[in-house]
C-alpha cells in the first residue's frame, strides 16, 4: 500500500472564483486543514498554498485549473514523492451533485487539471472526484463550472465536502482501495 504524501485540491485562485463549482478541490483541502488544525502558507517557489499534516503535504496549486501540474509536479519533484503517494481532489461534472468517486489512477476525463497534471507526473496518481452535477451544452457548462453553489445545492454540497473530507483521512489510514470500498457508493 503506497503511502499518501500529498493531498492536491484543485481549483482556480483569485475571490471571484472562491466557492465556485470548479473550486470544489480547494474546499475540500480547505476542510481537511480545518479538521486537522492546521493553516496553510503561500509559497511562490511552488507556486501554491502548502501546509504539513504529519508527514503528509496539503497543496492548493495558484496556477489556475489549467496549469496545476506545474505547481504538484514542483512538489512532488522537490519532496521526492512518487506519483501513486499523490491524491488529487477535483471538480466532476459526469458526476451527480454531491457524488464521490475515488481511483487509483486514470485518464483525466476531460479535466484541464487532471491533465496537466498527467502531463507532468503521468497518470499513476490517486483522484478523488467530487461531483458537481452538469447536464448542459458546451456554451452553458462554463458558466455551471463557474458558477457557485445554489442556496438549493448548499446543503449537498456541504455534506460532499465532510465526506470527501473523510475520505481523504481513510486513505491516509487504510489505503484507496479500502476508502474506495466505503465512499464510492451513493449516500
Amino acid at each position: 500500500m503506497a503511502q499518501l504524501r500529498l493531498v492536491a485540491g484543485l481549483g482556480n485562485p483569485g475571490v471571484q472564483y472562491t466557492e465556485t463549482r470548479h473550486n470544489v478541490g480547494f474546499m475540500v483541502v480547505d476542510s481537511l486543514a480545518r479538521n486537522q488544525g492546521i493553516a496553510f502558507t503561500r509559497s511562490r517557489p511552488w507556486s501554491c498554498d502548502w501546509a504539513k499534516w504529519g508527514d503528509t503535504l496539503i497543496a492548493k496549486p495558484l496556477t489556475y485549473m489549467n496549469r496545476s501540474g506545474d505547481a504538484v509536479g514542483a512538489l512532488a519533484h522537490y519532496f521526492k514523492i512518487e506519483p501513486s503517494e499523490i491524491l488529487v481532489v477535483v471538480d466532476d461534472i459526469a458526476l451527480p451533485l454531491g457524488r464521490l468517486r475515488l481511483r487509483p489512477s486514470g485518464s483525466d476525463g476531460g479535466h484541464n487539471g487532471l491533465k496537466s497534471i498527467i502531463d507532468h507526473l503521468g497518470d499513476s496518481f490517486m483522484r478523488l472526484r467530487v461531483g458537481i452535477g452538469a447536464t448542459l451544452g458546451s456554451e452553458e457548462l462554463v458558466d455551471h463550472v463557474l458558477g457557485r453553489f445554489t442556496s438549493d445545492e448548499r446543503e449537498t454540497v456541504q455534506a460532499a465536502i465532510s465526506r470527501a473530507t473523510e475520505a481523504i483521512q481513510h486513505v491516509a489510514e487504510s489505503g484507496i482501495q479500502s476508502a474506495m470500498n466505503l465512499y464510492n457508493r451513493a449516500e
